[in-house]
């Protein structure tokens, strides 16, 4: 499983606009969008419309900060 860095901002209220910056371990980057999507529309209760990825970039093993994104891709220390 591989490891993709997605930057964007969401919608919050009316005019607010939240940047964000999350690692996703996803199979490819048509799925790591659809993880971003809902993960922040569930947590978040935002809807897809209102999510705008800007950027997504895979990120070599030695480089992924997020414990999670490293538990779940399998990448060992």
């Amino acid at each position: 499983m591989k490891v993709f860095r997605i930057t964007g901002t969401f919608q919050m209220g009316r005019k607010r606009h939240q940047r964000f910056v999350k690692e996703v371990a996803a199979e490819d980057e048509a799925r790591a969008r659809e993880v971003l999507l809902s993960d922040l529309g569930s947590k978040h209760g935002t809807l897809r419309r209102r999510i705008a990825i800007k950027t997504v970039e895979e990120v070599p093993a030695d480089k992924v900060e997020s414990s999670v994104a490293r538990a779940k891709a399998g990448i060992l220390s």
